[in-house]
């Protein structure tokens, strides 16, 4: 079943410097998937999904697209209704973990919003490698490592069991034990809860074990989504 459909025609910068970082970017993502976007930095990545999440500052950016989300037309919802969407349906996992979080607030505050049983969050944190809840709660975001702070961002992200999962560079800072826990964590997640899972990246094996479909993103267009199989063997005959 298709939950987004993209049509990007345009994302420029109009203070500064003005130029144009998105075009003709058109793709749809359907559910029990996990699609990777790959590009390099000053691709255009984060501010395609900013698009898609409705993040860019509109002062800052022109913009002209069409987002679809489960049939409804978010880049034109207001902020209220945009918010209610972010918290129930998607979520996105930021590359800076730790400033995405409020330093003023232990992690208690965050995982209390889940309203989840505590077991479900042990076992989560636990799979992860983390510190058990009676210990982690306790933590200010400034306490955590940079890996640290994103396995937590997403075991926050997986127990809200959105409908749309967004990771920006999930693997940036974790190690290969971890990055292989992670890519089968999101396996199980869009085959157990029938979701979709979008991820930015520039890491190319964690994206051709973790990934039903890839795209490569250069120089703000996108190339069309291929089935692993066939991106492997694109690459390899172009060697």
């Amino acid at each position: 079943m298709k939950i987004l459909s993209v049509n990007i025609k345009t994302v420029e910068v109009i203070k500064l410097l003005p130029r144009k970082i998105l075009k003709d970017v058109s793709f749809c993502l359907e559910t029990g998937n996990v699609y990777t976007i790959l590009g390099k930095n000053g691709s255009g990545k984060s501010t395609l999904i900013n698009t898609i999440t409705g993040l860019l500052n509109q002062k800052i950016y022109n913009i002209e697209s069409e987002i679809i989300f489960n049939g409804v037309n978010i880049s034109k919802l207001n902020k209220n209704d945009l918010l209610k969407i972010r918290k129930e349906k998607i979520r996105y996992v930021f590359q800076d973990a730790v400033n995405s979080f409020d330093p003023l607030k232990t992690f208690q505050y965050y995982f209390n919003k889940q309203n989840t049983d505590v077991k479900e969050i042990d076992n989560l944190l636990k799979y992860f490698l983390l510190p058990n809840s009676d210990e982690l709660l306790k933590l200010y975001p400034y306490e955590a490592s940079g890996g640290m702070a994103q396995r937590i961002s997403i075991c926050l992200a997986i127990l809200a069991k959105p409908q749309l999962l967004i990771l920006d560079e999930p693997t940036s800072a974790i190690d290969i034990n971890i990055s292989n826990i992670l890519c089968g964590k999101l396996r199980e997640f869009v085959q157990n809860t029938d979701s979709t899972v979008l991820l930015i990246t520039q890491d190319l094996t964690f994206a051709e074990h973790v990934s039903d479909y890839i795209a490569d993103l250069s120089h703000g267009s996108l190339s069309r989504f291929y089935k692993v199989a066939e991106y492997k063997f694109r690459n390899n005959d172009n060697i």
